[in-house]
């Protein structure tokens, strides 16, 4: 399970360090994709298959019928990238996925059970004290 919440440098070449807890799990191929609220998803392969599978509607081979279904898959798909982790345990993670989440000197980097979410530090930081402000009542709503 990926868990817990990491803040590394982004090098001059673009590239951050991946925490060591996340390496063994994640493996030497991962899948960056935008997320949804100002992060980037991060998937193992085979985690990947199981959310593209999920996401094509398995209950019919013509989900790319409904338009709903197609603009999230567009962007989803279009613009996710098959990423190597390198021996040291850095990402490079391509330019128009930092640009979206304006990805500048640090990341957060935040483990969330099935996947990691890389994080804009002061976004997350945003992110962290809003969910703390709303705990209760996102308890609440999920114990219904």
């Amino acid at each position: 399970m990926l868990i817990g919440e990491y803040i590394h440098t982004i090098d001059d070449k673009n590239r951050v360090s991946m925490p060591a807890k996340f390496r063994k799990e994640l493996g030497k191929k991962i899948i960056i994709t935008p997320g949804l609220g100002q992060c980037l998803f991060i998937f193992t392969t085979k985690e990947w298959e199981k959310v593209s599978k999920k996401l094509s509607d398995s209950d019919s081979d013509l989900s790319f019928l409904k338009a709903d279904q197609r603009s999230f898959n567009r962007y989803m798909f279009g613009r996710a990238a098959e990423v190597e982790i390198d021996s040291i345990g850095r990402m490079l993670i391509p330019e128009f996925l930092q640009e979206g989440i304006k990805l500048r000197d640090k990341a957060a980097i935040v483990g969330v059970k099935d996947r990691v979410e890389v994080w804009n530090e002061k976004a997350w930081s945003e992110q962290k004290e809003k969910a703390a402000r709303e705990a209760e009542q996102l308890a609440e709503k999920l114990a219904q």
